[in-house]
């Protein structure tokens, strides 16, 4: 585990030589997949350009890597229900959108030499590996990446605790959340221009105040099994290979209650 999570933000961009985490967890938005303003639910510029990115920050063979990404390019179970869907079924109809944007981003990597494999929640076997959490761990020993796809197999829990939960039954040191904002704010950024961003904040100030850049039972997962939560903008190129490499970046969500500008 992380020694002290003000490592990441002490760091300065030297490449991998003080990287402080062998094994992390990116959560990736579903929505960033999609170009916006595009009718396809899927760039595959986009994704091309996070595989790259990956592959960068790969590259030295020393960071074991799982990743997580959402559906909401293509279907929002919360939505859904609130618009009269029965809940568990939206969520499940969310959990296969996350497994085609896993195929997708798995297509992309292996095209640039990275070794992966799709884990899913929900047995599919012709498209993908069923889960099973030491078989996903010599995965990640071997040195290839692993795409958790289909959510936590069960509805009403979002890909965020999904990927929290996947972090604490890896073993995973840091979660890094690329969303489509640039950290953490105490109010909506894109509502009030004056909104702060916190370049560190505790949990339970997140639970507490009620901050929406992940739900409550992923902070709560993370708090709990001590693995910091950073989270960053997946706009700027580079940013994702600028994360997993461990230079500051965004956000720290972390078990130090005190919150800092």
């Amino acid at each position: 585990m992380l020694g002290s999570v003000d490592a990441i933000h002490r760091m300065s961009f030297q490449g991998t030589a003080n990287r402080c985490f062998k094994r992390a967890i990116l959560k990736l938005s579903g929505e960033a997949l999609r170009e916006p303003g595009s009718a396809d639910n899927i760039s595959p510029e986009i994704v091309e350009r996070i595989a790259r990115e990956v592959r960068d920050a790969l590259e030295p063979g020393d960071l074991q890597l799982g990743i997580v990404v959402g559906g909401g390019n293509f279907w929002r179970g919360a939505a859904a229900s609130a618009r009269g869907m029965d809940r568990a079924t939206a969520d499940y109809m969310g959990m296969l959108a996350t497994v085609m944007n896993s195929l997708a981003i798995q297509s992309s990597l292996e095209h640039h030499g990275v070794p992966c494999s799709v884990h899913s929640a929900i047995e599919m076997k012709n498209v993908a590996e069923t889960f099973i959490r030491r078989r996903a761990e010599r995965h990640l020993d071997g040195g290839r990446v692993v795409i958790f796809a289909a959510g936590t197999g069960s509805p009403f829990f979002s890909t965020d605790t999904t990927a929290a939960l996947r972090a604490s039954e890896m073993g995973a040191e840091v979660v890094f959340k690329a969303t489509m904002v640039d950290g953490v704010y105490d109010s909506d950024p894109k509502k009030n221009p004056e909104a702060k961003r916190y370049q560190r904040i505790g949990f339970h100030d997140c639970i507490s105040r009620q901050l929406k850049v992940m739900d409550a039972t992923a902070f709560s997962l993370c708090m709990d099994n001590n693995i910091p939560i950073v989270v960053f903008d997946l706009g700027p190129a580079g940013n994702i290979t600028r994360a997993l490499r461990g230079e500051a970046i965004g956000t720290v969500v972390s078990g130090d209650e005190a919150i800092l500008a």
